[in-house]
């Protein structure tokens, strides 16, 4: 590596940091660690820089909350496949005198938004135009998300907290060898999208070890850092958005960034067997689906048909069919229609859509749909706990790889594609193969439905999991397997994250596995029915355990993810 580069990344952040508790960090010569076992605090994240950066902050006396926006604002110059400041997210907080929060700052449709905005003259949906480019973009929360979170329960001055980020994206950092093959992969799209050259595009291509420098993003940063929320969405930053909106027939305006609130909302808390469940209401659907899969689950003793066996997996199988129709047929913005998560969850009722289930047969998804009564991929994970008792699970999103592609000229960061999480028709698939109904329709102002699910479990009141991961519809069965490996098969927190996952979404009607998954399995459900595609790795979960002993940070094997701790 550069030795002068090198030395450069050591001053500023130790400089970023503040003169005590100096942390040395190398952005050119740094490892990435899976796994940390420590007395006190830990952050684990999607990259080795951003989770250093995290801990920083922690031993400089930040709490969680300081920890994780010092992460997420590392992640978006070190991550921009997925860490953000032009996307959107949730934030779930368990205060260490017993309080629970959620934080949505999930990306809005702007206001020149319509229900058909995206259908051509014979009322087809247009793929294309939800996914690609500057029509693809909602109004942006990242930012929004992290002052609100911070002016209620931060602790360190938020400039400090900004300033690894600065340094980062000024001075520059190493990029892995898979980061440069993302950037390769994606060097196409950048330059069709985009008006003027960003960052991310070079003469040849990347390898690992080279520089990226963001200058533009580094001016973005510095403008926030001085001038708070507002050196977002007012101003330089908020014309040069609009700028770019202009250029490439986008339609966010400097009255939808002026306009843009986080929300502070109530988290959904439920019990499984012997602990809490914290997690994230809608817009997101998978706090909803965790409480209705677990709810499903809870009536069973998987744990004692062991982990990995066909009468587990075919379980959990049936358990997500049902959920993944419900979300479908009546989850959206709570803001915006009326959702009926009371009885979505109601014990009663989870056991009645459980009556058609029959072991050793699967349950075809045409014989499964939404639930009635009578009325009377790509995104990014962290996890933060502190040695005071707190803990943060944050999850934020471009919705797919590098979102929209399109990097706002002058400001330096990537627009997401979040609109086609919306249901541009009802029936037709968005990117991940999710159905939706007019309770997820475009309207003005309205928040996409979401398959994030940051999550705490707590056991006797404290925390003892904090985790998420990525993964659009993947998500939501991430989690809930996650869980199920640890608290019903006792499985240690590394085979939880890193052994093979499977996936069932209702439609299409197939298993998704990934391609370590057992054969032996596979072959048996095969005999009940179930037809299985092999898939890429399925998201990248990041775990944070606490027990009596200390502080456990698993980190997934599934990218460059790394975890950090004191």
């Amino acid at each position: 590596m550069n030795k002068l580069a090198s030395l450069l990344s050591i001053f500023f952040l130790a400089f970023g940091c503040g003169q005590n508790n100096r942390i040395q960090i190398d952005a050119y010569d740094y490892d990435i660690t899976k796994k940390v076992t420590v007395p006190h605090a830990a952050v684990v994240s999607a990259h080795p820089l951003a989770s250093e950066v995290g801990l920083a902050i922690l031993r400089k006396g930040g709490n969680a909350v300081d920890a994780a926006i010092a992460t997420q604002f590392a992640l978006a110059v070190v991550y921009p496949n997925a860490g953000n400041l032009g996307g959107g997210g949730f934030l779930v907080l368990h205060r260490q005198n017993g309080e629970n929060i959620t934080f949505d700052f999930r990306e809005r449709a702007p206001g020149n938004a319509s229900r058909d905005m995206y259908l051509d003259e014979q009322g087809e949906a247009v793929s294309t135009l939800s996914r690609d480019g500057h029509l693809a973009a909602g109004v942006p929360g990242t930012v929004a998300g992290a002052f609100a979170s911070h002016d209620a329960y931060g602790r360190l001055p938020m400039a400090e907290l900004i300033q690894p980020a600065i340094e980062l994206a000024a001075k520059g950092f190493a990029i892995t060898e898979r980061e440069a093959r993302g950037l390769n992969r994606t060097k196409g799209d950048f330059e069709k999208y985009n008006t003027k050259r960003p960052a991310f595009v070079k003469d040849g291509d990347w390898k690992e070890g080279d520089t990226l420098i963001q200058t533009d993003l580094a001016r973005t940063l510095e403008r926030i850092r001085d001038l708070g929320q507002a050196g977002f969405y007012e101003g330089e930053t908020a014309d040069l958005i609009v700028a770019e909106m202009t250029r490439g027939g986008g339609i966010i305006s400097h009255q939808d960034l002026k306009d843009y609130r986080a929300v502070q909302r109530d988290p959904i808390t439920f019990d499984y067997r012997d602990y809490r469940i914290v997690t994230m209401p809608l817009p997101s659907s998978g706090g909803v689906m965790m409480q209705q899969m677990l709810g499903m689950l809870e009536a069973h003793p998987i744990g004692q048909y062991g982990y990995g066996t066909s009468e587990a997996v075919q379980l959990m199988i049936e358990i997500e069919r049902r959920a993944y129709a419900d979300r479908t047929e009546y989850m959206g913005d709570p803001d915006f229609v009326e959702v009926p998560v009371h009885r979505l969850v109601d014990k009663q009722y989870l056991a009645e859509r459980m009556s058609d289930y029959s072991p050793l047969k699967a349950t075809p998804s045409v014989a499964v749909q939404a639930g009635v009564w009578q009325e009377s991929e790509e995104t990014t994970h962290l996890s933060v706990v502190d040695e005071e008792g707190n803990a943060v699970a944050v999850t934020t999103t471009l919705n797919g790889a590098y979102g929209s592609r399109v990097v706002v000229g002058g400001a330096g960061f990537i627009l997401n594609n979040e609109m086609d999480d919306f249901s541009a028709k009802p029936g037709v698939p968005n990117k991940f193969g999710l159905l939706g109904t007019d309770a997820n329709a475009i309207a003005p102002g309205k928040r996409m439905l979401s398959s994030m699910t940051p999550t705490i479990v707590l056991k006797d009141n404290a925390p003892y999991l904090v985790l998420g991961t990525p993964g659009g519809s993947t998500i939501i069965t991430s989690v809930f397997q996650t869980l199920v490996n640890i608290l019903d098969f006792g499985l240690s927190v590394e085979e939880a994250v890193n052994n093979p996952k499977f996936h069932h979404q209702w439609q299409p009607d197939v298993v998704y596995v990934e391609r370590d998954f057992s054969a032996e399995t596979r072959a048996k459900l095969m005999t009940m029915g179930y037809q299985f595609t092999e898939r890429a790795p399925i998201g990248r979960t990041e775990v944070i355990r606490i027990t009596e002993s200390g502080v456990e940070a698993v980190a997934d094997k599934r990218g460059d993810d790394s975890a950090a701790g004191y």
